[in-house]
């Protein structure tokens, strides 16, 4: 205790008031807990942005086709009206060519199909005699009667199947109505969008504050045309499939007698491509059987090797470098988005992850540096600059 001259007690000062609240913290702390909350925002705004998706799917995917289909088509359309065609006109031609193109490739499969089924099926035939007489010669005491009570169980769970499918035919009746409405609900919506796009979309942005009509304007135009090169980098990439894969059928059946249905191969894979995981898995599967049942064992593995080469290829190098370039985002970004895709919505989210990716990372960009201020109506080029 201090004291004063004289004998008196000096008086203490009040000690230091306790922070409270946010200065009670450290920085670290603070700046932690303003991050987390933001991060919990934006994370339960997405979820339940995707919760919506997945309950209104059967509207959403209809109108992500259509969105693709008219980015495809939009450059045709667009050309042949500036060649003076009635706007109309155009957009019948397009939806036209596109049909009659998927039907010919769909046609031209299922003929060839039925031209070598014979051949195939004698055989198939010879390769299953083929097949038993190599087992039976196998020193694990196989007999007639164990081949013929497996072939009887095969055809046992092919019954149970077909009932069991029979049994769901009303399940299987619902969805179909559902895929019919939903392909409907595409069409109209393509047409529409190819027809008169710009006023709908001068609608949708009316809908916004002022503020925000041009900064929204500008950010989606730049995301459209990602969305187009998207989808025309898309078709390159299955062209690359079908190509790989038909060449390496066709080679296969020069050393070993004839391939047949490489035609066929090579456009179930380009069709395939389009549906992620699935399409690639089946029409590698179809191209490998046909090789074991038409030239033998040996040929059926070299194409499996060649479908698996060419798959690796397409995933791990032309998808993440081909589509990572075209939408000005990072191969590893395509790799997960289309994981994470595929985890949330299926074939549906792989298909659309890629795209309402690289629309978001344009559409973020934009407005972040404000270049939809200077370049309202951006080129490809402008993007992947």
């Amino acid at each position: 205790m201090l004291f004063r001259r004289g004998g008196s007690a000096a008086p203490q000062e009040p000690p230091a008031p306790l922070p409270l609240g946010d200065d009670a913290l450290p920085r670290g702390v603070r700046i932690a807990g303003a991050w987390s909350w933001r991060v919990l925002v934006i994370a339960g705004a997405a979820a339940i942005a995707i919760w919506l998706v997945m309950q209104f799917s059967l509207i959403v995917i209809p109108l992500l086709v259509a969105a693709l289909l008219t980015a495809l088509l939009l450059p045709l359309v667009e050309g042949l009206a500036r060649r003076g065609w009635p706007r109309g006109l155009a957009v019948a031609l397009a939806i036209v060519g596109l049909i009659v193109l998927v039907s010919a490739l769909g046609w031209l499969v299922v003929s060839q199909m039925r031209e070598e089924y014979p051949e195939l099926q004698e055989r198939a035939v010879g390769f299953w005699a083929e097949a038993q007489a190599w087992i039976l010669s196998l020193p694990f005491g196989i007999t007639q009667q164990d081949l013929a009570d497996f072939g009887t169980n095969i055809l046992g769970t092919l019954r149970d199947d077909i009932s069991s499918i029979l049994s769901s035919a009303l399940t299987v009746g619902s969805s179909v109505g559902h895929f019919v409405a939903g392909a409907l609900l595409a069409l109209f919506s393509l047409i529409f969008t190819l027809a008169d796009g710009r006023r709908i979309w001068g609608w949708t942005v009316g809908l916004l504050p002022r503020a925000a009509r041009r900064p929204t304007d500008g950010a989606a135009k730049a995301g459209w045309v990602t969305l187009g090169n998207f989808v025309r980098v898309q078709v390159l990439v299955a062209g690359i499939d079908a190509v790989g894969i038909g060449l390496g059928a066709f080679i296969l059946g020069l050393f070993y007698g004839g391939m047949p249905l490489v035609l066929p191969i090579a456009i179930l894979v380009f069709l395939g491509s389009f549906i992620p995981i699935i399409g690639a898995v089946t029409t590698g599967a179809i191209a490998a059987l046909i090789a074991l049942v038409a030239l033998g064992p040996i040929p059926g593995i070299i194409m499996i090797g060649i479908v698996l080469l060419v798959q690796q290829i397409e995933g791990h190098v032309l998808q993440p470098l081909i589509m990572g370039t075209a939408v000005k985002i990072h191969p590893l970004a395509v790799v997960v988005a289309v994981a994470a895709g595929s985890t949330i919505g299926g074939i549906a989210g792989a298909l659309f992850a890629v795209p309402t990716v690289a629309f978001l990372n344009v559409f973020v960009k934009t407005i972040a540096s404000g270049s939809w201020r200077t370049n309202p109506n951006p080129s490809i080029e402008d993007i992947v600059r």
